[in-house]
């Protein structure tokens, strides 16, 4: 239903604009840039960036807490040790089932590494007080706000001075 309102919104949109907005739109709409004159170099074009710099560690990674076992076996998605996101950073600790949960704030792009620098964490509020969650950071230069992760190939990384992820991690893929 849906697909047939934006389609009849489409083909209805040229009708409804008043005429001379459909030239202003064409106007509007980015040209190609024009050949560089004969005997002149055209500069080298940028590449451009489509996702945000984190973009290739997305995905489920098992290890880092214990040696990684095969990363293209179901059990790797069963049970990852960390999730990567375009917002989140979700790991698994080694006695709870629950994921805890990072907002990113900031990612910064190095050669082969990454830093993330997440939002600061929340107290829980419990019988005994408020205090910090258990297992929240990574354990990384006592600084729970802050990763690197560094790239060690293709899908594998590893979290430099962290003492709770001292092992690599890999890569969950598919077969």
């Amino acid at each position: 239903m849906r697909r047939w309102a934006l389609l009849t919104t489409m083909l209805a949109l040229p009708v409804l604009l008043p005429l001379g907005a459909t030239d202003a739109l064409a106007q509007a709409a980015p040209r190609a840039p024009a050949a560089a004159p004969a005997g002149v170099a055209a500069p080298a074009a940028a590449p451009a960036r489509v996702g945000p710099p984190h973009e290739w560690v997305f995905g489920t990674w098992t290890g880092g807490q214990f040696p990684p076992g095969d990363g293209d076996t179901p059990a790797c998605f069963g049970s990852p040790t960390v999730i990567f996101t375009r917002d989140v950073v979700l790991r698994a600790t080694a006695l709870d089932t629950v994921y805890r949960q990072r907002v990113i704030e900031t990612v910064s792009e190095q050669s082969d590494a990454l830093e993330f620098r997440f939002s600061p964490m929340q107290p829980v509020l419990s019988a005994f007080g408020s205090r910090m969650p258990m297992d929240g950071g990574f354990g990384c230069a006592n600084n729970p706000n802050a990763l690197r992760v560094e790239r060690r190939g293709p899908n594998e990384i590893v979290f430099p001075d962290c003492n709770e992820f001292p092992s690599p991690l890999k890569r969950c893929v598919s077969r």
